[in-house]
């Protein structure tokens, strides 16, 4: 079992320290089920990327935006849960943030792109 607010200060530290201000570690994996805490530093981005088959976002401190190239699907502060877009999008920190990424992969049909 982890502790979500442990993993979220662990891994913005980590975040803070790192050149590209993005640390992450996988808490969950169950079949096709996965959940990572991802933290961001404050202006950090995780760039462009595939959309899995299902996907959700729980903002677990800080606010970030979720974007489909140039529109904001939305901005979530801590305590926020979003279903994620089935669009190609990026996340951009607009403050130290944590949040768990929660991902169903390998069912049938393929990723969104």
């Amino acid at each position: 079992m982890s502790n979500l607010n442990e993993e979220a200060r662990n891994h913005l530290q980590a975040a803070r320290e790192d050149e590209r201000g993005r640390s992450a570690g996988l808490v969950v994996h169950d079949g096709e089920l996965r959940q990572t805490v991802i933290a961001l530093a404050e202006g950090a981005r995780l760039p462009a990327h595939n959309s899995p088959p299902a996907a959700s976002l729980q903002v677990l401190t800080g606010r970030v935006r979720v974007e489909l190239g140039e529109e904001v699907q939305g901005e979530f502060a801590a305590g926020e849960l979003w279903v994620l877009t089935h669009e190609r999008h990026s996340v951009l920190a607009l403050e130290d943030s944590a949040f768990l990424l929660t991902t169903v992969t390998s069912v049938p049909r393929s990723s969104y792109s």
